[in-house]
């Protein structure tokens, strides 16, 4: 995963509303595993990673109001980050797949996009 600065979400996560900026920080070697930390209270944080490691054929389709918000030109610009929800270990830890946030690298704008596919659960296991 490329190193992104401060982003801006251009709309805010559902609870978090006076917060917009975040930096996106490694949290391993291999930048997997990430966090969202907000700017304006760094301990609002999400734990939060691409998909491809555990969901290698996941691949959001987004509508085109979210394409013109994030200003996103190149599908090359793109970085999908999945929403984790940290279990007590690997084999308890979920992803969220139906509301990944996409993040334009180009623009550093980015958005918490909530799919219209009934079959993307809110909690997909890491571990199967």
């Amino acid at each position: 995963m490329p190193a992104i600065p401060a982003i801006e979400l251009v709309q805010p996560l559902p609870g978090f509303p006076d917060r917009r900026q975040f930096a996106l920080v490694q949290l391993d070697e291999d930048g997997v595993l990430c966090q969202l930390q907000s700017l304006e209270d760094p301990e609002l944080r999400f734990l939060v990673m691409s998909p491809v490691p555990f969901f290698p054929d996941y691949a959001p389709e987004v509508a085109d109001d979210v394409v013109e918000d994030l200003r996103i030109t190149s599908p090359d610009d793109v970085v999908v980050l999945l929403v984790l929800n940290a279990g007590e270990s690997l084999a308890t830890t979920t992803a969220n797949l139906m509301a990944p946030v996409v993040v334009n690298t180009s623009t550093l704008r980015a958005r918490q996009v909530i799919l219209d596919d009934p079959a993307l659960p809110l909690a997909a296991p890491l571990v199967a």
